[in-house]
C-alpha cells in the first residue's frame, strides 16, 4: 500500500485530513534509478507533517498520508500535467526529474520520465491515493450531508525558484474562493488570524490539484489547503522536528479544527 489511513477515534466528524507530500520511501522497482545521495534524504519532502497532525484522529477526523516520495509521482499535480500556476515560477513535473533547486534526481540525468513510465506510476501510485480520498469523502458526505477535505503541506521558508522573499508562516489556499464555501474560508481565516503567525490567503499558493479537483462546494464537498513554513515546527536548519515549535503550531491547528467542527455542526 502506498498510503496509510488512520481512522477517526471516538465521535467522528466530517473532516478528512490529507498529507500527500510527507512520503520518504521509494518503490523497489524504481529506487535504483535515483541518485542514492538524494534518495537517502529526499529534500523536497513535507517532513514530519503527518506527525504534526497526528492529533486529528482523536478529534474525530480520518487522516490519509502518503508513504512514497513526491519524486516518484507528485500526488498534488494534475495527472495530465497541466500547470498549476502561470506566473513564471519553476514548477516540478508530475514525475519530476530535478529537485526544487534544479538538481538532477536520476543517475542517468534524464530530463523527463517517458510516457509509459508515467502511465505506470499513475496507475500504481497516484490513482490509489486519489481513489481513497474519493471513497472517504463519499462515505463522510453520505453520513453527514457535507464534508471538508483539509490538505496539509509545508515548505522551506525560502525557495528562490518560487519567489525571492521568505514565505509567510501560514498560507491558506481555496483556489481563489472556488474550492470551499465562504463560511469555511472565513471561519478558518478568523482562527488563523488570532494566532501569532503571519497569514496569507491564496498567495503565493492557492491550493494544488487535490484542493482544486475535490473541492465542490455546490455539492457540499469543501476543500482547503494549508501551507506552512517548516521553521514553525522544525529547527532552523529545517531538518529536524522541534517539539516546542510543533506544540505551539498544534495548538493553533486544534483551534482551527475546533472552529470548523462547530461550523460543520
Amino acid at each position: 500500500m502506498n498510503f496509510s489511513v488512520t481512522s477517526a477515534q471516538g465521535m467522528e466528524v466530517p473532516i478528512l485530513v490529507s498529507v500527500p507530500h510527507c512520503g520518504t520511501e521509494f518503490p523497489d522497482e524504481l529506487k535504483g534509478q535515483y541518485n542514492p545521495r538524494l534518495v537517502s534524504a529526499p529534500d523536497d519532502t513535507d517532513w514530519f507533517v503527518q506527525q504534526l497532525y497526528d492529533f486529528v484522529p482523536a478529534m474525530g477526523m480520518t487522516m490519509i498520508h502518503a508513504r512514497y516520495s513526491r519524486w516518484v509521482i507528485d500526488l498534488n499535480r494534475d495527472p495530465q500535467s497541466k500547470p498549476l500556476y502561470a506566473d513564471g515560477r519553476i514548477i516540478t513535473a508530475l514525475c519530476p526529474t530535478t529537485t526544487f533547486l534544479g538538481e538532477p534526481l536520476y543517475q542517468d540525468a534524464r530530463v523527463e520520465v517517458n510516457h509509459n513510465e508515467v502511465a505506470h506510476r499513475l496507475k500504481n501510485y497516484f490513482y490509489p491515493y486519489h481513489q481513497e480520498i474519493e471513497k472517504q469523502l463519499a462515505r463522510l458526505k453520505n453520513k453527514f450531508g457535507q464534508v471538508l477535505l483539509w490538505d496539509c503541506h509545508s515548505i522551506r521558508q525560502h525557495v528562490p525558484t518560487i519567489q525571492k522573499e521568505n514565505f509567510p508562516d501560514l498560507i491558506l489556499g481555496d483556489a481563489d474562493g472556488t474550492s470551499a464555501s465562504p463560511g469555511f474560508i472565513e471561519t478558518t481565516l478568523r482562527a488563523l488570524d488570532r494566532s501569532e503567525y503571519s497569514v496569507s490567503h491564496n498567495y503565493p499558493f492557492k491550493g494544488g490539484y487535490i484542493t482544486r479537483h475535490f473541492g465542490k462546494p455546490l455539492e457540499n464537498i469543501h476543500a482547503l489547503q494549508l501551507e506552512m513554513t517548516k521553521v514553525n515546527y522544525m529547527d532552523n536548519s529545517e531538518t529536524r522536528y522541534d517539539s516546542s515549535r510543533a506544540n505551539k503550531m498544534r495548538e493553533v491547528l486544534r483551534g482551527v479544527f475546533s472552529n470548523l467542527i462547530e461550523h460543520l455542526a
